[in-house]
């Protein structure tokens, strides 16, 4: 739909009404997925526009996120098979991805929502300096407890359980666990994620309908939301319709 000034606002508002911050999901995971056809339908000539356009959108999402009561959100941002792209861009990501981690440190909308940062995956294979960045970041907001906001970088869900599995398994044969304890919340507590809820709502922008191996084990009840529409693009009424729409639907968790 092509909004034009004062309707758009119309619509805004009264999507906005429908909202529920009671109803909110607690955790949302998002896929940003999108910045280089966002970029090609540009005339970019490189993905980078895409990705740093990208990038800029993400603390506008998170802000929207935290005011419309959401408490916890996971950014799938660039996964192990990611390092396969082509070696300029993955430096230009892992330039972005510094940057950003840096920026959080004098951050107002981070202090003022006293939001925790983590970062989640093989954090081990990311460039010394973005692993810096990312060590900082965490320190600077590790005393926060309101909100949570967890970076899947490096990530891989099969990896994670993989390394669920071995740290596990190295517990088992130290003689620390024994093998009849193992059950679900063992391996919760294994987790990248250990200490977050599961993703009440998962939503992946630029229309293709995968988790791509995102949160594998967290996902099994989320409530997943497909946005025709690439991340660098989206738009506030964007994630009021994945909220709205979660809203709306009855999670049984299969009862």
């Amino acid at each position: 739909m092509n909004f034009a000034g004062p309707v758009y606002r119309l619509y805004e508002w009264w999507l906005f009404r429908q909202l529920n911050k009671d109803n909110a999901p607690r955790h949302v995971g998002l896929v940003l997925d999108g910045n280089r056809r966002y970029a090609r339908e540009h005339g970019a000539d490189s993905p980078w526009f895409g990705h740093h356009r990208g990038a800029q959108k993400v603390m506008e999402v998170l802000r929207i996120l935290w005011e419309a009561g959401v408490k916890v959100c996971t950014l799938y941002a660039f996964s192990i098979e990611n390092f396969q792209r082509n070696e300029d861009e993955v430096r230009e990501i892992m330039g972005i991805a510094k940057e950003k981690f840096s920026e959080v440190v004098d951050n107002p909308d981070v202090h003022r929502h006293r939001v925790r940062i983590r970062a989640i995956g093989r954090v081990d294979l990311l460039p010394k300096d973005v692993q810096e960045a990312i060590a900082a970041a965490e320190a600077e907001t590790g005393g926060y407890e309101e909100h949570i906001l967890n970076v899947a970088i490096g990530y891989s869900g099969r990896t994670e359980l993989v390394d669920a599995v071995r740290a596990i398994g190295q517990k088992v044969s130290n003689g620390q666990l024994n093998p009849k304890q193992i059950d679900e919340q063992i391996i919760e507590r294994h987790l990248y994620t250990n200490g977050t809820p599961d993703p009440d709502l998962i939503i992946r922008t630029s229309g293709e309908e995968r988790l791509s191996g995102f949160l594998l084990w967290q996902s099994a009840y989320s409530e997943l939301y497909f946005a025709q529409i690439y991340w660098p693009a989206v738009r506030r009424i964007d994630i009021w319709r994945a909220l709205r729409s979660y809203e709306r639907r009855s999670r049984r968790f299969g009862s």
